[in-house]
Parts: structure tokens; C-alpha cells; sequence
């Protein structure tokens, strides 16, 4: 084992992420469930993607305000009709 060996956060190389297929076709205005865990979900519409489809904002239905996701959080968005 290395002796110079690092567990902090702040000094580890940071990883390159991918977000699911189907992030990669969200639009703007879209109508998508959010869901954090099992039972754990929400609706509302795309509010904005960015370029690379890893960070989407999602408009919550009810007037709950906006909510930021990345690919990264281990959250589900799946589109819904």
C-alpha cells in the first residue's frame, strides 16, 4: 500500500460522468417524473438541460419551486406523457 496515500475528497482526481440515454433526448418543457428513491417521486416539466444533458433543472409541479439535478446524484428523471 502506498504510503502517501490520500482519502480525502478534495484530493481526488475528479471522473468523468455519463448520463442515461435517456436524459440524452430531454427538451426544454418536457413533463418527467423525478424520483430520489423507491417512493421517494415527483412531477413537473423540464425548465432547462445543459449542453451536455449531465445537469437538468426541472420545474415541480404545485408551485414547489425548481430543483437542480446532475447525472451524478442518483437521481431517476424519466419522461412521462
Amino acid at each position: 500500500m502506498s504510503r502517501y496515500r490520500s482519502n480525502r475528497v478534495e484530493d481526488q482526481p475528479l471522473r468523468h460522468v455519463e448520463p442515461d440515454v435517456h436524459w440524452k433526448a430531454l427538451r426544454q418543457g418536457d413533463r418527467v417524473l423525478v424520483r430520489s428513491a423507491p417512493g421517494f417521486e415527483t412531477r413537473g416539466f423540464v425548465d432547462a438541460v445543459s449542453r451536455d444533458h449531465t445537469t437538468v433543472w426541472v420545474d415541480l409541479d404545485g408551485g414547489r419551486g425548481r430543483t437542480l439535478v446532475h447525472c451524478s446524484d442518483g437521481v431517476e428523471i424519466l419522461p412521462t406523457s
